[in-house]
């Protein structure tokens, strides 16, 4: 059988950053690894990110934009079924930010996808810098993503003081007891060990963390209404003046409750990769790209977005 591993993690957390150096580490140990990218926009940005990672022992797959659970869960299925004559020994399943577990654990229970695979590691993702307050949808997401994990790891701890770190764990605690979970994370059972640190002894220590088993009080709303997303392509701005002006997107009321925007630009040197939350954006380097910024967030109103990038 095909061991899959899930990677969650919510918005801007930093699960792409963890899947590339993850499923680095697996293919140097001689697997054949397909990754399965779920983005919420139309345009799978994430998946860009990973390409530099295809090879013989890597290949990627998408599934792009927001939709109803029913035709989210076929999608996915069908992806699944299509995977698995192609030799892969190893499936990571990045889904997007706002991406209810349980929906991938319902697909992988289904025939005939429950012969062909098996679930490995449930890994998730938090960030050390984790809002004080997010909606009660937005939290029962967080929730929902850490349940099953086998290892919660924090990105950006590099960051944090002690206080944050402790501030995001009573955090991750709050929304887990909020929809009655039966799982609490102690002082110290999280990873903050920043990845730029890790060995390969770190990566095979979440190669054997499993899941776990826990239960939880189901919040039933449909995420992809809960949540929106306003894209814009090839908005003719420069990279300077985007990184000037998506940051007032996080505290301008009138846009909405933005909790992230993402995207590509070109400037003089090539492709720039640009990735923002409340706690700040980063601008890096990438060999392709597409003119494209998503803006993901709760109530937003796209002509003030847009307005603000324009300046």
């Amino acid at each position: 059988m095909v061991q899959v591993d899930l990677i969650t993690g919510f918005l801007g957390a930093g699960k792409t950053t963890f899947l590339r150096k993850y499923a680095a580490y697996l293919v140097a140990q001689g697997h054949n690894v397909c990754i399965l990218e779920n983005d919420f926009g139309a345009v799978n940005v994430d998946a860009m990110l990973v390409q530099d990672l295809l090879g013989e022992r890597c290949e990627i797959e998408t599934i792009s934009g927001g939709c109803d659970c029913d035709t989210h869960q076929r999608r996915m299925r069908t992806k699944l079924i299509s995977m698995a004559m192609r030799g892969f020994d190893r499936v990571l399943v990045e889904p997007s930010g706002i991406f209810d577990v349980d929906e991938f654990f319902d697909v992988l229970r289904d025939e005939p996808l429950d012969r062909w695979y098996r679930l490995g590691n449930v890994i998730a993702i938090v960030d050390a810098l984790l809002p004080g307050t997010l909606s009660a949808q937005a939290d029962y997401i967080l929730a929902s993503e850490a349940a099953n994990a086998g290892a919660v790891v924090f990105s950006r701890s590099q960051l944090a003081d002690a206080a944050q770190r402790e501030a995001a764990q009573e955090h991750l605690n709050r929304a887990l007891a909020a929809c009655k979970c039966s799982r609490t994370f102690r002082p110290g059972e999280l990873l903050t060990k920043p990845w730029d640190q890790w060995g390969s002894e770190d990566f095979a220590a979440i190669d054997r963390c499993g899941c776990r088993q826990a239960s939880c009080e189901k919040l039933h709303f449909d995420e992809h209404r809960a949540f929106g997303s306003a894209y814009f392509l090839e908005l003719g701005l420069s990279c300077q003046q985007l990184e000037q002006n998506i940051p007032a997107l996080f505290t301008d009321p009138a846009c909405g409750h933005v909790l992230r925007a993402k995207g590509f630009v070109q400037d003089e040197n090539g492709w720039v990769e640009l990735n923002a939350t409340a706690d700040g954006l980063t601008a890096n380097p990438i060999p392709k790209g597409q003119e494209v910024l998503i803006v993901i967030g709760e109530g937003l109103e796209k002509e003030r977005i847009e307005g603000r990038l324009k300046g």
